[in-house]
């Protein structure tokens, strides 16, 4: 769902840097808000885990098992710096669309086809591997930049349908024609992955889905102007960032302990029967009671820290420091 989630974000930051001029806010000022942001709940996740990773080594957990918690942890994280990147690009990006519109973006979707054919093509034996990062900016960019032509009124309807309709040819296309495998994430043993580095088949998935958002979002808009629902949808944009950084340690707190037990269905074990990815969908509940509860407990990071003694936010970043040298080289 990262196509919608880029669109939308590019879209808001639009409308965001608009009212931050309104009210006289420059554009360092603006940006370094926007970063600030994103930034607090992820420092505040590495922290305690930090922590935590010394806690679970002291129980006896296996270093295995605390490797695969540290690698959890930090894959959601890589949003987070590329969506940094896509916002500090956004006046660049704002220029563009005003100049060429749903081109812009267009332009983003060829860099990428390129690259994949260069990748995968004849000479995908001869040029070095780490060419397909060359996807790295356009690819996640694409959709962040249809947010921006939205959001300046050069998306409506007819250029949406096109969308939705040229995103699932391409598509099916690039799956039945040209071999690219069907899983959207990585998957062990498999040769190639769409995600990291995007392909072009992650492109066309988000042209299909923002395509498909914009033609219904004057419908959801009817539907969310309900105080209730409305209500619901606030409450749970706040504290995004929150779940982003921390649904994997939701997860965690409940698979950790059960490993000791040894293979617990649905939570240990090879994901390969029927049985266990229904023992899963049994487990998602207790997943999201235990998200629900560690939002709670932790959402007052998303917001300034002003009110915090500059003693624990010290040390609150050097155990962020910590955790990211374990990461990498722990």
């Amino acid at each position: 769902m990262l196509g919608i989630f880029f669109l939308v974000g590019g879209r808001a930051a639009v409308l965001s840097r608009d009212r931050a001029r309104e009210r006289g806010v420059g554009g360092r000022v603006w940006l370094g808000r926007r970063v600030a942001r994103l930034g607090r709940p992820v420092v505040a996740v590495t922290a305690v885990w930090a922590v935590l990773l010394l806690v679970l080594r002291a129980a006896g957990f296996p270093a295995g098992t605390l490797r695969s918690a540290v690698t959890l942890v930090v894959q959601p994280l890589w949003f987070v710096g590329v969506y940094v990147l896509l916002t500090a690009l956004t006046p660049v990006c704002v220029r563009a669309a005003r100049r060429f519109g749903l081109w812009s973006a267009g332009a983003l979707f060829a860099a990428v086809a390129v690259v994949d054919f260069l990748r995968y093509g004849p000479w995908s034996g001869v040029l070095p591997g780490w060419i397909g990062l060359l996807t790295v900016v356009p690819g996640w960019l694409f959709a962040y930049q249809l947010g921006i032509v939205w959001a300046g009124g050069r998306l409506d309807r007819r250029r949406a349908l096109g969308l939705l309709a040229g995103g699932c040819v391409v598509f099916a296309a690039l799956l039945t024609v040209f071999g690219y495998p069907a899983s959207m994430v990585g998957v062990p043993g498999q040769g190639r992955t769409n995600s990291h580095p995007p392909s072009l088949l992650v492109l066309a998935l988000a042209a299909a889905q923002c395509g498909g958002a914009v033609l219904v979002r004057a419908r959801l808009a009817r539907v969310l102007a309900r105080p209730g629902l409305w209500a619901v949808t606030v409450g749970v944009n706040l504290c995004a960032m929150t779940v982003l950084c921390w649904h994997q340690s939701a997860m965690l707190a409940v698979a950790l302990p059960a490993s000791r037990a040894g293979a617990v269905p649905g939570l240990i074990g090879a994901p390969d029967t029927v049985g266990w990815i229904a023992a899963r969908l049994l487990w998602l509940p207790v997943f999201a009671s235990v998200l629900f509860l560690v939002t709670l407990a932790v959402r007052r990071f998303e917001r300034p820290w002003t009110g915090m003694a500059r003693v624990p936010r010290t040390v609150m970043g050097v155990l962020a420091v910590g955790f990211a040298a374990y990461a990498l080289y722990g």
